[in-house]
């Protein structure tokens, strides 16, 4: 994996809007999931690119260690024969002192090839640098994006499996309620009232006619006494009144 795809994946991913995408699918459990197993494939492809990134950046600072002690110690050997060359000179041996003069030219010049090296270098390292930090600072921010995306998801699973239990609480009291006329106990206590009812038809009926018995009673008591009256005065006594002073 590049850089720039590296950088790419990690953008498109940081961008995520989780909320968003949650609210457009038809099954946010198992976009989340999905989404979960995305961030966790693409962290670990983007730890093995940056681990290789930084590799080499290492590589280029060991390079330039390297020539920077070079440097160092062919500064060092030029030092010592223009010295060495100086006594030579000073002693009258003008063919070695030129030799070590000679060797002291040589070291001088891996000197400064030694420092080109490293100075052409640094801006390839600190460009290097750069990289890597911004590329751990995005595997972070992946890392970090898993775990709201773990975290939602746990959420969304929890809120499901409690709006379900809800809804079997609320269906169990629905079909006990008393006052729900669509519940079982409320068509039997409806049944119930209607036979209730019925029985007080039949009893009002009964007592109707209990009533109308009671009053041919009384008639049939009148016309009694009327045919005694009627023979008292045939036998020629007189009309006694029911009522008496």
């Amino acid at each position: 994996m590049t850089k720039q795809s590296i950088f790419g994946r990690i953008s498109q991913l940081l961008r995520a809007n989780i909320n968003a995408l949650i609210d457009q699918a038809e099954d946010p459990q198992l976009m989340l999931d999905q989404m979960v197993r995305d961030f966790t494939n693409s962290i670990a492809d983007a730890e093995a690119a940056i681990a290789e990134t930084i590799g080499n950046l290492r590589l280029l600072e060991d390079d330039h260690r390297e020539d920077v002690e070079a440097a160092r110690e062919w500064g060092e050997k030029a030092l010592a024969a223009s010295r060495k060359g100086d006594e030579l000179r000073a002693a009258g041996d003008t063919a070695d002192a030129d030799k070590f003069d000679s060797l002291a030219k040589v070291a001088l010049s891996r000197q400064i090839s030694s420092e080109n090296e490293a100075r052409s270098a640094e801006p390839q390292i600190a460009a290097q640098t750069e990289v890597v930090e911004k590329l751990k600072a995005g595997l972070n921010g992946m890392k970090e994006k898993l775990v709201q995306l773990q975290n939602k998801r746990s959420e969304l699973i929890a809120r499901s499996k409690t709006a379900q239990a809800q809804k079997q609480v609320h269906d169990a009291i629905k079909s006990v309620d008393v006052l729900d006329p669509t519940s079982e106990i409320g068509r039997f206590e409806d049944k119930i009232r209607r036979e209730e009812a019925v029985v007080r038809g039949q009893a009002e009926l009964a007592a109707s006619s209990l009533d109308a018995q009671f009053n041919e009673l009384d008639d049939l008591g009148e016309l009694t006494e009327v045919d005694a009256r009627l023979a008292a005065l045939k036998a020629g006594g007189s009309s006694q009144s029911a009522i008496s002073g």
